[in-house]
């Protein structure tokens, strides 16, 4: 994946306070430890550091700014084994500029009923050390997720790795870019918005390139390189004939081969971790990049269609959230609907930038005509979506804010081959069903381009929503229009 996400870390913070003595703290040591040793096993996407216990205002501080100030680290957790009096967080808690989970939990599972005594009491003080925390968090209006359980539980595990994995793209998106070839598509309103605000929120830059720059770079590409390439599309997946080399349109391959280069190499250069395209804007380009852009996605690159930048950061997003998690992300769009009564269905796809994440079919290179840009044929891959859970999110500027909204959806197949449908699909049963998520999507202005990811829990994305400060709107199990349109209204109160 472009940039490297490997040691990332997040820093265990244990509060307690001096009053308890050195025989105390030392208990208190092990314990912690003990707690970082039980995250690291559970197979997070982040190591976790334990650092020693804060007992007072200034060590506080001085570790929360060291945190700051270290760039592996993406997050905070904050556990109180015993009572820490919370004035003393108030300075470090300002500081904070991480992302910040507070875990309410204890070492041991189950209490030792019958040995239980005062000094087991002293020591084991979570129930009242973390409400005082909690205190001063909510007094300070912090911003924070708060998991409460035993970490023998796998489900407090997994709410944990949700939050890292928003960490994670928390710190990847304020260090990443949107390049953008072209402005978005004319006249369109959703794919618009305010690139500042959401520079301000997210971290992504967005900047733009001329068409000319990139049909410069792709005739500069070394023939050599753009074999290699070739050869690894043949074996990796189902090329047409005419497409191999000795068919009749073998070169169009070599010139998707060519843009996926150039492509790579420009993002690369400008240091960016996502792009767009637009099919009014091709210049000298002689085909609309299809193959080029759906591999690119394949690598963790965000991709955006018709200058849509927006959906471009959200690619990027649910490509580093899902890093190392089965599934994948993709680009995609609700294309056209199935109504039939009791079997309604969303048909989901695009042009052709729909990225093989989704699949673990091995899928098909061809080559059709477009209908639109007036170009050459482009190469695509074909293929469709596996079958599973899955969540479609959309993000739109909504003047005051930026507001992501999701939908819990199940990938099935399709009821009948798709044999004149020559580009990669998804089929969808949204929940809780496709009535009532089409209404609310429609309520809450969401837009018609999205990221699809069959891999990353929705949880994650109300985590980024949360470290980002970004509205959230969910549609899911038990959602209906009434109560959607109400929390929307509560929303925009809330965020005006």
């Amino acid at each position: 994946m472009k940039t490297d996400l490997a040691n990332r870390e997040v820093w265990f913070l244990t509060g307690s306070q001096e009053m308890y003595g050195e025989e105390t703290l030392r208990q208190v040591a092990v314990n912690s430890k003990a707690l970082v040793k039980q995250l690291d096993a559970a197979g997070l996407p982040v190591k976790v550091v334990w650092q020693p216990a804060l007992t007072s205002k200034a060590a506080i501080e001085q570790t929360v700014l060291a945190a700051n100030a270290q760039p592996s680290c993406v997050g905070l957790i904050a556990w109180m084994h015993t009572f820490s009096p919370a004035k003393m967080w108030i300075a470090g808690l300002i500081a904070a500029r991480l992302p910040l989970l507070h875990l309410h939990t204890q070492v041991n599972e189950a209490l030792p009923w019958s040995t239980i005594d005062m000094d087991f009491m002293n020591l084991n003080q979570s129930a009242h050390g973390d409400r005082e925390f909690a205190y001063i968090e909510s007094r300070l209006g912090i911003t924070r997720k708060t998991v409460a359980g035993s970490l023998a539980n796998p489900a407090v595990i997994s709410r944990i790795d949700s939050w890292a994995r928003a960490a994670l793209a928390h710190q990847d998106a304020k260090q990443g870019a949107v390049l953008r070839f072209g402005d978005n598509m004319r006249d369109v309103a959703v794919t618009d918005g305010d690139k500042i605000e959401a520079e301000a929120t997210f971290g992504f830059a967005n900047r733009t390139y001329a068409v000319t720059e990139l049909a410069q770079a792709i005739e500069a590409t070394h023939l050599d390189q753009v074999t290699e390439l070739v050869e690894q599309y043949l074996d990796l997946y189902q090329v047409a004939a005419e497409l191999r080399p000795g068919g009749a349109r073998a070169e169009s391959l070599f010139y998707a081969a060519r843009q996926e280069l150039a492509l790579k190499a420009f993002l690369d250069d400008h240091g960016a971790t996502a792009f767009t395209t637009n099919f009014e804007d091709l210049g000298a380009l002689r085909q609309l990049p299809g193959l080029a852009v759906q591999r690119l996605m394949a690598q963790g690159y965000g991709f955006g269609a018709e200058g849509d930048w927006k959906t471009a950061m959200l690619v990027r997003i649910a490509k580093v959230m899902g890093a190392g998690l089965p599934g994948g992300a993709s680009m995609m769009e609700d294309y056209t609907y199935h109504l039939v009564p009791g079997e309604e269905k969303s048909l989901g796809a695009h042009m052709l930038e729909v990225c093989p994440s989704l699949t673990t079919a091995k899928p098909k290179v061809e080559i059709h005509p477009l209908s639109i840009g007036a170009r050459e044929d482009p190469v695509r891959l074909v293929f469709t979506a596996d079958s599973g859970p899955a969540t479609v999110v959309g993000l739109a500027d909504m003047g005051a804010r930026l507001r992501l909204t999701a939908l819990t959806v199940n990938l099935v197949p399709p009821d009948q081959p798709l044999p004149k449908l020559p580009v990669a699909c998804a089929v969808w049963l949204a929940e809780p069903d496709w009535a009532t998520a089409a209404e609310c999507w429609l309520a809450a202005g969401a837009p018609h381009h999205t990221c699809l990811s069959s891999a990353v829990p929705v949880e994650a994305w109300e985590d980024f929503a949360t470290i980002t400060g970004t509205e959230f709107a969910l549609i899911t199990k038990g959602t209906t229009v009434r109560q959607f349109t109400r929390e929307l209204s509560w929303n925009a109160a809330a965020m005006r």
